[in-house]
């Protein structure tokens, strides 16, 4: 299936909409001749714990033409022409990790973390909204890039079981808040320059659920 996306100037002026394949060949060939690229798309960014506060991390497949075998994220997607940025989320829980999310308000999401069954549906809210989020990209030779993204960020939790979907990582790992900090630490070539900087960033707001009360 084609997935189109919106594509935008650094100043977030709309541009056109494009075939994400072509997109990305375009900002290859621009980031070689230019060491830079001009134009950006929409993603959104999920860091999911359990109620205990261990973080879910995907490991990327080594066959990733970009950041292979590294630690990263939850969940990254980018959000198709016409979509909104929460049903981003939903469809990409789904058809990553196979479980049903439900985004709410800071509000509601405080009061539902305590009240819902998280083994049945996740819940998250959103975190941050970046408009120029400047993602660190490292391909197989090596050498790093910086692409240009529109990227919301969600924080949420799941205790269910993860139905691991996305052929293109090779499994899901989890991490205290603690373990993952030290990891970074001592092992720091493990972890995507992304993660790193959201881990750093978003602390705060990943921890058990007990200690939210």
């Amino acid at each position: 299936m084609t997935e189109l996306l919106e594509i935008y100037d650094l100043k977030g002026k709309p541009l056109k909409v494009q075939e994400r394949n072509k997109f990305y060949a375009e900002s290859k060939k621009e980031y070689a001749a230019k060491g830079k690229i001009s134009k950006k798309l929409k993603r959104i960014v999920v860091l999911l714990s359990n109620s205990k506060g261990r973080i879910y991390l995907q490991k990327r497949s080594r066959l990733k033409n970009e950041n292979p075998g590294l630690y990263d994220k939850t969940i990254g997607g980018h959000v198709q022409k016409d979509d909104t940025w929460n049903m981003t989320v939903i469809r990409e829980c789904a058809e990553e990790l196979g479980f049903p999310a439900s985004i709410l308000s800071k509000e509601e999401f405080e009061k539902a973390i305590h009240t819902t069954n998280l083994s049945i549906v996740g819940i998250l809210k959103k975190a941050d909204y970046i408009p120029n989020f400047q993602s660190v990209r490292i391909a197989k030779n090596k050498k790093k890039f910086i692409q240009p993204f529109i990227t919301t960020i969600y924080i949420g939790y799941y205790d269910g079981p993860i139905k691991f979907i996305d052929g293109e990582s090779s499994g899901i790992e989890t991490f205290s808040l603690d373990e993952l900090k030290d990891e970074i630490k001592t092992n720091p070539d493990k972890f995507t320059e992304d993660l790193k900087l959201m881990i750093k960033t978003y602390e705060n707001h990943i921890k058990p659920i007990h200690q939210t009360e």
